[in-house]
């Protein structure tokens, strides 16, 4: 019998403290940071309005303002499939330090994940004037370009060569749209799609950083000429199409 009575007691303590393992298993947030560089070097708020950094075709450039949309954001059980939403979207802004980290307020049970989002928004969720936050900060395009939202704004300047005068550049990406017929507008969605993985979810460890090599835009796969595209790149369909291109290697972990 009092085998019997110990048995349980024993049982009972294994049972409540794996229970009480798994609870401190699963965190109830995670933490998305931005981080951001340039190959290298960490860009900050500080580093603005500075002629500082070389791209790949050997421009000095400075940034002034740096923000783009990430929409469509979740984490992907590698175990379970589960796909968990973290958000709809979410505007980034360097410049003003904002939304360089969010925190979403939900179980994720641990494991190993991969962090989807898309940059920018797919046609079916870029319509005109329906984000009111986005309206606020000005981030729409304008109705002659097809309406919607910018993907990203990327202003600065950038010397050339012997020059030491500094001309401005404006890398704004939006959806394509060739206006070769002002009257039908053909649009072509250049949002894309990333995936990055292996990242693992513990009770020591919740926060997921996002790294951003700013030096990508102007180098793969296509060498960007600043002396060339410069000003006026919204309503440039080709200049769109090779920021699409080169964005896919902007992000990683």
């Amino acid at each position: 019998m009092k085998k019997n009575i110990l048995f349980l007691l024993l049982a009972t303590i294994l049972i409540t403290s794996c229970s009480k393992e798994e609870n401190n298993e699963n965190p109830n947030s995670v933490t998305l940071k931005f981080s951001h560089f340039w190959d290298a070097t960490t860009v900050t708020k500080a580093d603005f309005n500075t002629i500082k950094f070389t791209n790949e075709n050997g421009e000095k450039v400075s940034l002034e303002r740096y923000r783009y949309l990430l929409s469509n954001i979740y984490l992907l059980s590698k175990k379970s499939n589960n796909r968990i939403t973290l958000g709809d979207y979410l505007l980034i802004d360097l410049g003003e330090e904002q939304n360089l980290s969010s925190t979403t307020q939900k179980e994720i049970p641990i494991g190993e994940y991969s962090l989807h989002f898309t940059f920018g928004f797919k046609d079916a969720d870029n319509i005109d004037g329906v984000y009111n936050d986005l309206n606020s900060a000005n981030f729409n395009v304008p109705g002659m370009l097809g309406g919607g939202y910018h993907y990203m704004q990327f202003d600065g300047k950038y010397t050339s060569g012997s020059t030491s005068s500094a001309s401005g550049f404006n890398y704004h990406a939006i959806r394509a749209v060739d206006r070769t017929d002002p009257s039908n507008l053909k649009f072509k969605d250049t949002s894309f799609d990333v995936i990055l993985d292996n990242i693992n979810i513990d009770q020591n460890n919740n926060t997921v950083t996002v790294k951003m090599n700013i030096a990508e835009w102007f180098k793969n796969p296509e060498k960007w000429d600043l002396n060339i595209l410069n000003q006026k790149l919204m309503p440039n369909y080709d200049a769109q199409i090779l920021m699409n291109k080169n964005g896919k290697s902007v992000f990683g972990l």
